[in-house]
């Protein structure tokens, strides 16, 4: 049953990573080569989109990797397990703090209603993002050391 947990835990929590990695290296790049008005409708879509599953889905990683943690208490990698547990709740205090009020305005802009600075407010949100990539990607990392 723990192994179950353990590659459920590690599959789901991969997955994600591998959303928050395209975000950043494959839809965002692809989005700032249009014209600005694509830019600005594209990000707001992906900012309704995403920020409605993301919070679920790193609510429900965090629970996963708790749970692994708890149910294998006695097994090798425990550790690993609980500083992975601890680097995702850094991003999710990485995203309320830092990403999240930003992504709650971008989600309304139209190429109409956009502030003068949103590409500022868009670049502070990728550079956080980058941060949160690396942090996530180091979870899921130890997760996958801890499986061996």
């Amino acid at each position: 049953m723990l192994d179950a947990l353990e590659v459920f835990t590690t599959v789901v929590i991969g997955l994600m990573v591998g959303v928050e990695f395209s975000v950043a290296f494959v839809i965002n790049p692809i989005l700032n080569g249009l014209p600005e008005e694509s830019v600005v409708l594209g990000r707001a879509r992906g900012g309704r989109m995403l920020g409605s599953v993301m919070p679920v889905w790193y609510l429900t990683s965090l629970v996963l990797v708790a749970v692994w943690a708890v149910a294998g208490w006695q097994h090798r990698g425990t550790g690993l397990v609980v500083i992975a547990g601890v680097l995702l709740v850094i991003s999710v205090i990485m995203s309320l703090l830092l990403l999240v009020p930003i992504n709650n305005r971008g989600r309304t802009w139209t190429p109409e209603n956009r502030p003068e600075d949103w590409k500022e407010q868009a670049n502070r949100w990728d550079r956080f993002h980058y941060v949160r990539v690396a942090v996530i990607v180091a979870a899921f990392t130890l997760l996958v050391a801890a499986l061996a």
